[in-house]
C-alpha cells in the first residue's frame, strides 16, 4: 500500500463508505479505486485528490495532508544519483535491494533520520522509469 492509499482506506472505512459506492460517486471504476488504495496504481492526479478531499469534506490541514501523501505515493520510484557521490549511489541501491526486508520500526527510524538530515535541503531528484518505445 501507499501512504495515500492507506489514508484513503481509513477515511472510507471511518465514514462507512463502500468502495463501490465511492467509486460510483466519483465516476471511477471500483477496480481503479481499489488499485489506488492498494498501491497498484501510480500517484493520483492533483484533480483526483481535490475530488476525494471534497467527497470527504476535508479542509485545511487534512486537505494539505492528502496532497502531501499523494505526492509521496508513487509505488515505483527511481532515484537518479548521476552527479552524486558514490556513497549516495550505494545508499540508493542498498535501499532498493533491501526495503522489503525492513520492519516498520526500522522504516520509521530511517524516515526520521532522512527527514532531519534533509531539513532545508533541496528536494531529491525523483525520476519516473522510462518506458521503452513501441516498435511499429
Amino acid at each position: 500500500m501507499t501512504p495515500f492509499g492507506t489514508r484513503l482506506r481509513e477515511l472510507r472505512r471511518a465514514r462507512a463508505v463502500a468502495l463501490k459506492r465511492m467509486a460510483a460517486d466519483l465516476q471511477l471504476s471500483p477496480a481503479y479505486l481499489s488499485a489506488l488504495e492498494h498501491g497498484h496504481r501510480g500517484r493520483p492526479t492533483p484533480a483526483l485528490v481535490v475530488q476525494i478531499c471534497e467527497y470527504f469534506n476535508l479542509i485545511w490541514d487534512d486537505y494539505e495532508e492528502m496532497h502531501r501523501l499523494a505526492a509521496l505515493s508513487q509505488p515505483r520510484v527511481v532515484v537518479d544519483t548521476s552527479g552524486l557521490s558514490p556513497r549516495a549511489t550505494e545508499l540508493a541501491n542498498l535501499l532498493a535491494a533491501n526495503v522489503a526486508r525492513l520492519d516498520d520500526a526500522a522504516v520509521e527510524r530511517m524516515i526520521g533520520e532522512i527527514g532531519r538530515a534533509a531539513a532545508g535541503a533541496p528536494r531529491p531528484r525523483l525520476v519516473r522509469p522510462r518506458r521503452r518505445a513501441r516498435r511499429a
